[in-house]
């Protein structure tokens, strides 16, 4: 399954949509502004929340936070102990662990279970700018979840890599 985002829309407050390869609307990504952290809504075509995607206000490291209908499914942040800036790990709750690694600015970058592809996020197959495509690769996959993995990781990055040009 591939989905197609156009980029020039990722905001806090911004609403887009993601469709498919043929241009249906499947996802709308619907951003909450005024909050006084990142906050995200992904939506089917009804409008039925399907994934909350929300930043944890207190931590450490900047992490971001997926809900489904109000408990925590997982906790998306950079891999502590990676010398790769681009490395991300995210921790669902039942224990399992998906790696998150490429290079996420560029939006190359490929998500993983225990070595196997989940999902390719790419620019490389697509013409239309300002967009990058997700490639989900198994059938059985939680296309929500994956897309708001990359949601995440791109906010975590984005933010990253303005935190690091403001020390400049």
């Amino acid at each position: 399954m591939r989905l197609l985002v156009r980029e020039r829309v990722f905001g806090i407050g911004d609403d887009y949509w993601i469709e498919d390869a043929d241009g249906h609307k499947l996802f709308l990504v619907d951003g909450k502004a005024m909050r006084l952290r990142d906050t995200f809504e992904l939506k089917d075509t009804n409008g039925q929340v399907l994934v909350e995607i929300r930043q944890k206000l207190i931590s450490i490291r900047d992490t971001m936070l997926i809900e489904r209908d109000g408990d925590e499914l997982a906790k998306v942040r950079r891999k502590r102990l990676s010398l790769l800036r681009n490395h991300y790990r995210v921790s669902l709750v039942d224990g399992t662990e998906l790696d998150v690694s490429g290079k996420i600015l560029d939006r190359e970058f490929a998500v993983d279970y225990d070595g196997e592809l989940l999902a390719q996020i790419s620019r490389r197959w697509l013409t239309i700018r300002d967009t990058y495509g997700i490639d989900i690769v198994r059938e059985d996959a939680d296309v929500p979840l994956l897309v708001a993995v990359a949601v995440c990781v791109i906010v975590l990055a984005d933010k990253e890599r303005d935190k690091d040009h403001d020390e400049d």
